[in-house]
């Protein structure tokens, strides 16, 4: 499946499986301010791009998560719920299967050319990650990422760490939908 979209709005998330996965949304901000994120603190948002990752493993699966993200919440429950108030959603990559994956794919976006954490600890208040949310001043290209998966893969074989980075591979080359 390959669906692309523009502006997030029109975005049907009736057509992905719910399924649990990982995914990484791509938003946009055409103004600066300062956006508060909850009790993490003052963002300062500026013109860019930024890309949060994030995990729905439990029920609806990636399908209920995205559509909780496709527009901004009344009612704020996570850090990303904050940002998308300020933001457009301009793209969605997403995987299928229960193997977490948003630590990993987190640590991967960090790595790409142009990534800055804007905030640390955002959508990281349950792990040791630096921040699951990166901004990029131009708009961040899915091969690239997928390349940094594949790196991944490579290092986590040559760390002996197995059959996890060549999970992780086969994923970069073969899964990474777009919506």
């Amino acid at each position: 499946m390959l669906v692309e979209d523009s502006g997030g709005s029109g975005l049907d998330v009736a057509t992905i499986e719910p399924q649990p996965g990982t995914y990484v949304l791509v938003l946009s901000a055409t103004t600066g301010g300062s956006v508060r994120i909850g009790r993490l603190g003052k963002l300062r948002l500026q013109p860019g791009f930024y890309v949060y990752v994030g995990s729905a493993l439990g029920p609806g699966g990636v399908r209920a998560r995205l559509a909780h993200h496709m527009k901004p919440s009344s009612r704020p429950h996570w850090h990303i719920d904050y940002l998308r108030k300020h933001t457009v959603l301009e793209e969605v990559w997403y995987c299928h299967g229960r193997t977490p994956r948003e630590h990993r794919w987190a640590r991967c976006l960090g790595t790409l050319p142009g990534a800055s954490i804007p905030l640390a600890g955002f959508g990281a208040s349950d792990c040791r990650c630096d921040s699951h949310l990166y901004f990029f001043r131009s708009r961040p290209s899915r091969n690239a990422f997928a390349q940094s998966l594949r790196v991944f893969r490579q290092h986590a074989g040559q760390l002996g760490l197995g059959n996890a980075g060549s999970q992780v591979g086969r994923w970069a080359e073969n899964a990474l939908d777009i919506i």
